[in-house]
């Protein structure tokens, strides 16, 4: 889904008529999909186990959590599936050398973003 990168892949379905509008669903799919030379990808079997869950809107452990919005609001709307959903209860962690690569990463993201912003401020007469 996203090419050469290691940063993960976020899918975010709106859906104004769910039936359970005080409720979120997240996903963490980062065990299910299957390493591919030069892309990974999602198993056929794995996509129909993501859309079971979603269609019957329900917990699996490991891979999916119901929660309610207040506690989205309580966690300052972090929606981050990996701070919802239990890795074999044990917190997940990143290989340095792939920890390195992200880092700099948002650093370039944020560079770009503060010239943008400048651009604006500059532009506003700041």
């Amino acid at each position: 889904m996203f090419y050469n990168t290691t940063a993960p892949g976020i899918i975010l379905v709106i859906n104004k008529d769910k039936k359970k509008k005080v409720e979120i669903l997240l996903f963490n799919a980062s065990k299910l999909f299957t390493k591919g030379r030069p892309k990974n990808y999602l198993p056929d079997e794995n996509i129909q186990k993501i859309y079971k869950i979603y269609s019957k809107w329900k917990e699996e452990p490991g891979i999916s959590k119901v929660i309610k919005n207040e506690e989205a609001i309580k966690n300052d709307y972090n929606l981050s599936p990996s701070r919802y959903v239990s890795q074999d209860g044990r917190e997940e962690v990143l290989p340095l050398e792939e920890a390195i690569v992200l880092l700099r990463e948002a650093e370039e993201e944020r560079a770009e973003a503060d010239k943008k912003l400048n651009s604006i401020l500059e532009k506003l007469g700041f």
